[in-house]
């Protein structure tokens, strides 16, 4: 895999902030941005990172100062967004399963929101009418995506409202009037297909007429990110022209300007990411030769939640004689990253080192076994710099209320 850290530099870092470390590249996030702007129409199109994938305060400082927009799941990451100093008309709210009184604050914040239901479109009209533009999520009965557990269109998706239940739909937004600005489909990810995105813009074409006030049409995101050497990504050079050529179809048929909007996560910070590890054990089991780290599914859970590929090397001996290793946590769960993987020699205090480990890897950490989660340190210019540090005991300690001696 190609890294645009060197393993010097990675080297470096886990020397001077111990492991195990999450690292991220500031100019990598900029550089995926810049790919997307350079393929897709200035005029009419807008992105919005999927924050979910990474919400620390200085990445999103990152995102920002790029100039791309914020994607949030939650109340509190569209605080975390507004605190770092995003306008709220570039903040994203797409809510799933969420109480009422949680979108009513995020009305209050004055952010875009996306409903994914008929029981909250109901009682937002109920309460706001039209005086607050709105988009509505409709499941579009899609499937794709990379895995089941990430594909978010099909048919038996918790996700949106069913393109079934568009009567009633239009029903509830003609009690209330309800201006609803942004049709949104977001039908999973890790999707390389690009007809997928286009099978959404042919869904908007059958509901456009129905929706005067849209002039949004929100694509999600789901970009596939390459994870094994030699495996392609999506293409964007062409879905950025699948997609021009489709707004501007739809632009003119229906006589408005819309503009698409997507809300790519993993996209914008996979390839930033490092996560490194230091070798414990060397351990041999018949013709099995276990390498076991000082991590686990507590601080990357990918592999065990999703099967999921991330590349690994050895940046303490780089150049050495590759051999079969499997490489395994120090978690009470069978936590094993990789099978039979080819890896340059590796010993005892050796750095092993995860590739695409800016997107879901600290995100979804957690202190199960009563672990620390790691430090993370972000590159930029060329200087390493703390950005969260490693937990303490006291941290483990903190939401807890104390015993009564």
């Amino acid at each position: 895999m190609k890294s645009s850290l060197s393993y010097e530099q990675l080297n470096a870092v886990a020397n001077e902030y111990g492991t195990p470390l999450y690292v991220y590249h500031a100019e990598k996030i900029a550089s995926q941005y810049q790919t997307l702007l350079s393929h897709f129409s200035e005029k009419n199109t807008r992105f919005f990172y999927a924050c979910k994938a990474l919400t620390n305060i200085h990445i999103l400082d990152v995102i920002k100062r790029t100039g791309c927009n914020v994607d949030c799941s939650s109340i509190n990451e569209a605080k975390l967004a507004l605190h770092v100093g995003f306008a709220p008309q570039n903040v994203l709210y797409t809510s799933n399963s969420v109480s009422f009184e949680e979108i009513c604050e995020a009305v209050s914040l004055g952010i875009n929101i996306n409903i994914d239901s008929l029981s909250n479109l109901e009682k937002f009209g109920a309460k706001f009418g039209n005086t607050y533009p709105v988009g509505v999520r409709v499941r579009p009965n899609i499937m794709a995506g990379g895995n089941l557990k990430i594909s978010t269109g099909h048919d038996k998706s918790k996700f949106g409202i069913p393109v079934t239940q568009l009567s009633e739909l239009k029903a509830i937004q003609a009690q209330y009037n309800i201006n609803i600005a942004t049709l949104h489909i977001h039908t999973g990810s890790e999707i390389k297909d690009v007809h997928v995105f286009i099978q959404s813009a042919d869904v908007f074409d059958t509901l456009l007429d129905q929706f005067p006030t849209v002039n949004v049409l929100d694509f999600g995101g789901g970009f596939k990110v390459p994870y094994k050497p030699d495996e392609k990504g999506t293409d964007i050079a062409l879905l950025g022209a699948e997609v021009n050529k489709a707004m501007e179809r739809l632009s003119t048929k229906y006589g408005r300007t819309l503009t698409a909007w997507f809300e790519p996560g993993k996209y914008m910070v996979s390839e930033c990411g490092y996560f490194i590890a230091t070798v414990n054990v060397m351990k041999k089991s018949g013709d099995i030769e276990f390498a076991g780290i000082d991590t686990g599914l507590n601080h990357l859970i990918r592999p065990m939640f999703y099967d999921s590929y991330h590349h690994i090397d050895n940046i303490s001996n780089p150049t050495g004689t590759h051999k079969q290793y499997a490489v395994v946590g120090n978690i009470c769960e069978t936590d094993t990253f990789a099978w039979d993987r080819t890896i340059p020699e590796i010993k005892e205090g050796d750095f092993l080192v995860f590739f695409n480990a800016g997107a879901y890897g600290y995100e979804m950490a957690s202190n199960y076994n009563a672990r620390y989660k790691p430090a993370q340190v972000l590159y930029e210019n060329g200087i390493a710099k703390l950005i969260s540090r490693r937990d303490t005991f006291e941290d483990l300690l903190s939401l807890q209320v104390p015993l009564n001696k």
